[in-house]
């Protein structure tokens, strides 16, 4: 099972999920291809009601922390309850471009 495939599914269990996306970014970073190193989370949820976004933040942590531990580096976390989603449009930000690595040292 792909490490996407592992984080979607303890997501998915550990939380009411009302819309879930884990997208593998990893193709945009100076990173071997094939790796599952960098992600972004967008994770829509009634359990995040009245909760601040670090204690969203450290709920999803928590569940994810086998994959952390285990060579995920980067995790871009987008936290909303059905309220804050419908705010924005059902709509999360773009990553930013990648600038470290060799990306940096090409750019100067």
């Amino acid at each position: 099972m792909s490490v996407q495939d592992r984080m979607e599914r303890k997501l998915r269990e550990g939380l009411d999920i009302v819309h879930l996306e884990v997208e593998n970014e990893s193709s945009q970073h100076n990173v071997p291809a094939g790796s599952e190193s960098h992600f972004k989370v967008v994770v829509v949820s009634p359990s995040f009601e009245g909760r601040k976004l670090v204690a969203r933040h450290r709920e999803v942590y928590r569940l994810l922390d086998e994959e952390l531990r285990a060579g995920v580096h980067a995790l871009a976390l987008h936290t909303y309850t059905e309220g804050d989603w419908r705010e924005v449009g059902a709509d999360s930000p773009d990553s930013p471009r990648c600038l470290g690595g060799k990306a940096r040292e090409t750019s100067a």
